[in-house]
């Protein structure tokens, strides 16, 4: 039995239990569900830390390798950034939509072929671990733990994709209720959403939070691509969508800073985003495959 499947399974039950006690929280308006939801929602977060840190003692690398493992990565970057978020503004109501995609996250990754959840051998290509790194932790025998450009690389991608999949939540949200400030009216559960411009401002944070991570992970992807491949850029379909994503957030920004776009056509381009997202780690990885085909 391999642990972190183990863990998965309780994480992917537990994913399910915090969505399910957000959704309660926003259509019964109780407190102790609201409280029980965030605390569900940091025992799913250790519980997908541990899948992360038994797949790594399991593999013998860090869990970044193949589709599953960073599907559980982005899982747990957009719980620790959601949680940040909730602390930080005190929405709780936005818990429903933000473990919602993650319980949808959870449930892509349950649906993987078993060749994708295995612990395999390290892809040639993706051995790149920093020899500097390496003679230091070598010192105390710990120099398996030494990182690489693989490491970096996927670890700062993902980092802005969960910011990006907030945006997603937070555009949803914002649509939602702008159209029923429009009406003037739009029911008690409406109600309890956050003001659209607060949730207009929230999803523009997230993206520029999100943002300069996404081009560290394609900077240092060409980096990396150089030491595995020769080359710093090939237009390998994984590479051409991630920039296509990266000028379409690029874009949102510009226009947020210089023209002043808020509202609708910000909240459009944030979806159209992440929609990119999707598409470039689920769509390329299986109908476009590439140099990319093991990721």
């Amino acid at each position: 039995m391999i642990l972190s499947l183990v863990f998965f399974t309780f994480s992917f039950v537990f994913y399910i239990l915090t969505t399910a006690l957000y959704l309660g929280y926003w259509v019964f308006k109780k407190k102790w569900l609201g409280q029980t939801a965030t605390a569900m929602a940091f025992i799913a977060l250790a519980s997908t830390s541990m899948i992360l840190i038994s797949r790594t003692g399991e593999s013998g690398h860090a869990p970044f390798s193949n589709l599953w493992e960073s599907m559980m990565l982005f899982i747990w970057a957009t719980n620790v950034a959601y949680l940040f978020m909730e602390y930080k503004y005190k929405f709780k109501v936005i818990g429903m939509v933000v473990m919602a995609i993650e319980s949808l996250g959870m449930l892509s990754a349950s649906l993987l072929p078993y060749k994708f959840k295995s612990v395999e051998p390290l892809n040639p290509a993706l051995q790149s671990k920093w020899h500097w790194m390496t003679d230091l932790l070598s010192t105390w025998g710990l120099e398996k733990y030494a990182i690489g450009w693989l490491d970096f690389h996927v670890f700062t991608t993902f980092i802005g994709y969960a910011g990006f999949a907030i945006a997603f939540g937070l555009s949803i949200l914002y649509l939602i209720k702008e159209r029923s400030e429009e009406k003037g009216s739009g029911g008690a559960l409406v109600s309890a959403f956050p003001p659209s411009r607060v949730l207009d401002e929230m999803s523009y944070r997230a993206i520029a939070w999100g943002f300069p991570f996404l081009g560290v992970g394609i900077v240092s992807g060409a980096v990396w691509a150089n030491y595995a491949w020769g080359t710093y850029w090939s237009w390998d379909p994984k590479e051409t969508w991630s920039l296509i994503t990266w000028f379409i957030y690029a874009a949102y920004l510009h226009a947020r800073v210089t023209r002043g776009w808020r509202g609708k056509r910000a909240a459009y381009i944030s979806i159209a985003g992440f929609l990119a997202v999707i598409f470039l780690y689920w769509g390329v990885s299986f109908v476009l495959p590439g140099l990319h085909a093991y990721a």
